[in-house]
């Protein structure tokens, strides 16, 4: 044991002695854009296609391992048709991805020189009581809204067919937001830990036949964001004043304060997910610089 580890590091000292500055270079860049392609692919949908992949990869490796002549033949030929649907799909991922890096101050994103600024990113308690009270508020009045609350799924593209508010999540700002005849009023407004990012977004309408004729758009609009991604919708029916909550395709009327309180808590982030989520949101935050 003690030779093998000796021959070892005799041949990591010869691998440095024969480096040159140049390999070094090579080598930083390298590690940099993984990190960064990384960084990328948890930021956007091309980490649950990654995931995906990783599954089919697995029945792959299954299928050798125990020789399934038929599934090898398969995957050899499809693998060639394969490589080009990723890219058909990732398509406007990697054209965004392109334009940010075109935009992006290559020197600031090496080098944050506004660390003061910081990404409320943690979806809190005073965040559910100001959601919970502007909803109650709206309902009373009848005014209607849509709040989406993103969870683990990035709402990015989303957020780009609204506004930008970027403004700290009070039951003033939402009340304002969606009252009749002002600016911001039609559409969504998208929440991302305890800030309002956008405002005015459009989202997907549900296909679902099964759904009550007196559902209008906003709720269909509702229910077709929760079935694309793990978010949370808030609806405040302009008709009734009724709340309502849609995530995974389903549509819960929430009967109290404390009922919607109790549904907002579920997106609550434990500290091990916080710490999971950490590197996440510091990808984010360099995009958005």
């Amino acid at each position: 044991m003690q030779d093998r580890l000796s021959t070892a590091v005799d041949h990591v000292e010869r691998i440095l002695s024969t480096m040159k500055i140049g390999d070094m270079m090579e080598i930083l860049i390298i590690a940099f854009l993984v990190y960064h392609i990384i960084l990328w692919i948890q930021a956007s949908r091309a980490w649950y296609l990654l995931k995906g992949l990783a599954v089919v990869g697995g029945f792959w490796l299954l299928a050798a391992f125990f020789k399934m002549h038929t599934i090898l033949w398969l995957a050899e030929n499809i693998a060639p048709f394969a490589v080009t649907a990723i890219v058909v799909v990732l398509q406007p991922e990697i054209r965004r991805a392109l334009e940010d890096l075109g935009k992006r101050n290559v020197l600031t994103s090496l080098i944050p020189f506004d660390s003061s600024r910081k990404v409320d990113s943690v979806f809190d308690e005073k965040t559910i009581n100001e959601i919970t009270k502007a909803c109650m508020e709206m309902g009373k009045a009848k005014t209607g809204a849509l709040i989406v609350i993103e969870h683990k799924v990035p709402l990015s593209d989303y957020e780009r067919t609204g506004i930008d508010v970027d403004g700290m999540v009070t039951n003033q700002l939402l009340i304002n937001i969606f009252e009749h005849n002002t600016p911001l009023h039609d559409g969504a407004v998208i929440i991302r830990g305890n800030r309002i990012t956008s405002a005015t977004c459009y989202l997907p309408l549900t296909d679902n036949m099964d759904l009550g004729k007196e559902l209008g758009t906003r709720h269909r609009a509702g229910i077709g964001i929760s079935e694309v991604t793990d978010s949370l919708t808030v609806i405040v029916s302009e008709e009734t004043g009724r709340i309502s909550v849609a995530e995974g395709g389903r549509l819960d009327r929430m009967n109290d304060a404390e009922m919607l309180k109790a549904r907002l808590r579920t997106l609550l982030v434990t500290p091990e997910e916080e710490e999971k989520g950490k590197h996440r949101r510091k990808g984010r935050s360099k995009d958005e610089k």
